[in-house]
């Protein structure tokens, strides 16, 4: 996971401890939002990846977000994360390179069928990767 984040902190031009937390806010939408064995098949497959959802919590507009999402049937949650990782200091293209680089990272690691059921199970997430 290390590897990733320095990756990803070379490739937009952030720290190490920005990227750190952009890869942690995207985690903790997939574990938060995503088809439950099919998450927890995914972060297993990922080293390091429940270390990150934790330290990113619950507090925060995240939480905010994910009950107001939960009141309007889901969908909402990809939103959420985006205004978390915009609020850390990425722009646009920076979030599209956090997610490509994951995504990438998650085939690598668990294989394209469980990264597209963890994908496809997610509202609204198809359009960021």
């Amino acid at each position: 996971m290390e590897d990733l984040i320095a990756q990803i902190a070379k490739a937009t031009g952030i720290s190490e401890s920005v990227a750190r937390k952009a890869v942690g806010i995207v985690l903790k939408f997939i574990n938060r939002d995503g088809p439950h064995g099919s998450t927890q098949r995914l972060l297993a497959a990922l080293p390091g990846a429940d270390t990150l959802v934790s330290e990113q919590g619950e507090a925060g507009s995240s939480a905010l977000w994910g009950g107001f999402s939960d009141m309007m049937g889901g969908g909402m949650g990809a939103m959420a994360a985006l205004g978390e990782l915009t609020n850390a200091g990425l722009d646009m293209g920076q979030v599209q390179v956090v997610t490509s680089k994951l995504v990438a990272f998650a085939r690598d690691r668990a294989g394209d069928a469980l990264v597209d059921e963890v994908i496809d199970g997610i509202p609204g997430l198809r359009q960021f990767v």
